[in-house]
């Protein structure tokens, strides 16, 4: 059993290398991708469209859209009918 496990130990090691390569190489990508989307104003340009969007499902309009569009509205009055 200790020879299984000298081996496991020697090929665990062997490819270590490429996961430290790996893992690196992967940080740097994604530091560089949020890099880019600070720089353009990515996410400023987000959190206006989310706030609008927000903005929008709070009013009489939005929550009257919804309700139309939700496909269970007529489902939820049944189940408090049976419940």
């Amino acid at each position: 059993m200790s020879k299984f496990v000298e081996i496991a130990y020697t090929v665990g090691m062997k490819f270590l290398n490429w996961y430290v390569k790996i893992a690196v190489g992967s940080a740097l990508i994604g530091a560089s991708m949020e890099f880019f989307l600070i720089k353009t104003g990515f996410y400023d340009k987000v959190t206006v469209l989310e706030s609008e969007k927000r903005a929008w499902d709070s009013s009489p309009e939005g929550q009257a859209i919804r309700e139309a569009l939700n496909p269970w509205r007529k489902h939820d009055p049944e189940a408090t009918k049976n419940a």
